[in-house]
C-alpha cells in the first residue's frame, strides 16, 4: 500500500504542476503556486488529498474505458488521451472525489481501505 500511496501522491501533484491554472483571486503573475498534500488516517482508512488554487473541477474518469479482458496485450493502445493519471489513481485507491476549497481552489481526495474491504 505504501507504493500505491506514493504513486497516487505523485500523480495528483503532477496534475497540479502540469494542468492547474490558479484562480485570479489567488495568485499574481509570476507568483509561486501553492500545493498542499494532506494525509489523514482513521482506523481502517487512509485519506490523501492534494489541494490547489484552481477551482475548475478535475476530469475524473467515469469508469472503465474498456474491459481489461478485451484489451489484452493492447491495453496501452486503448488508454484515453487525457486523464490517465486520474485513471491510475482510481485504479489504486478505493474511492476518488474532489471538493471545492474557499475562497477558490479545490482538493482532490482519495481513500485507501486499510482492512482490505471496499
Amino acid at each position: 500500500m505504501v507504493d500505491d500511496a506514493r504513486l497516487v501522491v505523485s500523480e495528483l501533484v503532477g496534475n497540479v504542476v502540469h494542468h492547474v491554472v490558479p484562480d485570479d483571486c489567488l495568485t499574481r503573475p509570476g507568483a509561486a503556486r501553492k500545493i498542499d498534500v494532506l494525509v489523514k488516517a482513521w482506523p481502517g482508512w487512509l485519506f490523501i488529498g492534494v489541494a490547489d488554487e484552481d477551482s475548475t473541477p478535475p476530469d475524473l474518469p467515469a469508469g472503465e474505458f474498456v474491459s481489461p479482458e478485451l484489451a489484452g496485450d493492447f491495453a496501452e493502445a486503448v488508454l484515453p488521451d487525457r486523464g490517465r493519471g486520474l485513471l491510475i489513481v482510481q485504479r489504486l485507491a478505493d474511492a476518488v472525489w474532489w471538493s471545492p476549497k474557499g475562497p477558490g481552489g479545490k482538493t482532490v481526495w482519495c481513500r485507501f481501505d486499510l482492512d482490505g474491504t471496499t
